[in-house]
């Protein structure tokens, strides 16, 4: 038997480590393909669209695909927000990409303002970052973040990731020029620093920022790329170049975003409806009308009800019911639109206690149905968003 001896192996036209061997007998290697719960973006591929599939972006928030928030300010006609299909015969397509989600400016008739902005991206719990194995404070630990964008506008987009704990720091990046109308994959690979901080509970610990546009009063030409600085509102990045905000009608899609501890891309971790779908429950769930639940009556005119949810909720939600909430009781039934309330709220539980009064005749103490009476998209949303 024969033995080889080697620190590293490398291929010859790349300097990083392909496979890096310790004097222990183990060895790191940089593997791109077939590892599992690497990601730590949920709805990545952007499948799960519970709220709408298309949405006019009418104040800060979440519209359309699962996980995407938006943030608007100072625009003169609103941008939307949409889950489209990925074309087929493109890629990402033939890698396995079906949906992107895709935002089109509206028509800034008075041209780029400096406190206008146009963004969208997604938080992610500090538990997450402080658990997933990344030394965050070593400049020699590092994660990576891949996604596929298009631009309709051939320009250049800062995008920035956020820490949220502790003094609050700030990596910017760049996409590069983009070539209008044509798929392009981004990988910015990002280093530890000790100046980074994420506690390990439920609130955002880093937000992925995809600008399309912000004014010079969020920008300073000064800004460094490719590294981190404490966070400040007027340095998310250099200056933007206007184009694509100033164009009616421009689109701009992405798919495929991952975010990984390793210092290179490896393939999407793709996973099925199901499985992204129950992650992305963790944060919005939506019970479309016909959905039964149980309560019991309180006083003649409310419910006591507890609605069960597919995962247990980030935190206490805010809860919204479109249609009404219909009481079957002993010896009689009623219908309420009022605004049920969540009283309390356990962690790590799979159900929500609710409130509701606007009811007549309801059996005080006895057990009755509930039930979201109202036509196909309307019923009881539970938002636990970050």
């Amino acid at each position: 038997m024969s033995t080889i001896k080697v620190q590293n192996i490398q291929h010859t036209g790349n300097s990083t480590n392909a496979i890096a061997l310790a004097s222990d007998g183990t060895c790191r290697a940089n593997i791109t393909n077939n590892l599992s719960n690497k990601n730590l973006v949920v709805n990545g591929s952007c499948i799960v669209a519970q709220r709408s599939t298309s949405a006019t972006v009418a104040s800060n928030g979440y519209w359309t695909v699962d996980r995407f928030t938006h943030v608007t300010q100072g625009n003169d006609e609103q941008p939307t927000s949409a889950q489209v299909d990925v074309a087929s015969g493109t890629t990402p397509y033939t890698l396995g990409f079906r949906k992107a989600i895709k935002i089109t400016n509206g028509d800034q008739s008075n041209g780029a303002g400096t406190s206008d902005r146009v963004r969208f991206g997604q938080n992610i719990e500090a538990q997450d970052i402080a658990n997933s194995g990344w030394n965050y404070t070593s400049s020699s630990s590092f994660i990576t973040l891949s996604c596929w964008v298009k631009s309709s506008v051939a320009q250049n987009f800062y995008f920035n990731v956020k820490s949220h704990d502790g003094t609050q720091q700030n990596f910017p990046f760049e996409t590069g020029t983009l070539t209008q109308d044509t798929w392009t994959k981004v990988t910015k690979t990002i280093s530890g620093n000790s100046n980074l901080q994420f506690d390990n509970n439920n609130s955002t610990g880093l937000e992925v920022r995809f600008n399309l546009f912000l004014g010079t009063d969020f920008t300073a030409n000064g800004t460094s790329l490719d590294t981190w600085a404490a966070y400040a509102s007027g340095t998310h990045c250099p200056d933007f170049t206007p184009t694509w905000y100033t164009t009616n009608d421009a689109t701009f899609e992405m798919t495929g975003l991952q975010i990984e501890v390793s210092s290179v891309a490896t393939d999407f971790e793709h996973k099925s409806y199901q499985d992204e779908y129950l992650r992305c429950c963790r944060y919005f769930y939506f019970t479309n009308s016909q959905h039964f639940s149980v309560a019991r009556g309180n006083n003649s005119d409310g419910v006591v009800g507890f609605v069960e949810t597919q995962v247990p909720l980030r935190a206490s939600p805010s809860v919204t019911l479109t249609g009404n909430w219909r009481q079957y009781g002993i010896d009689s039934n009623s219908s309420s639109t009022t605004q049920p309330t969540c009283p309390s709220f356990r962690a790590n539980q799979k159900g929500i206690r609710l409130n509701q009064t606007g009811h007549s005749g309801v059996n005080d103490d006895c057990v009755t149905g509930m039930f979201c009476d109202g036509s196909d998209g309307q019923g009881l949303k539970f938002d636990s968003e970050l």
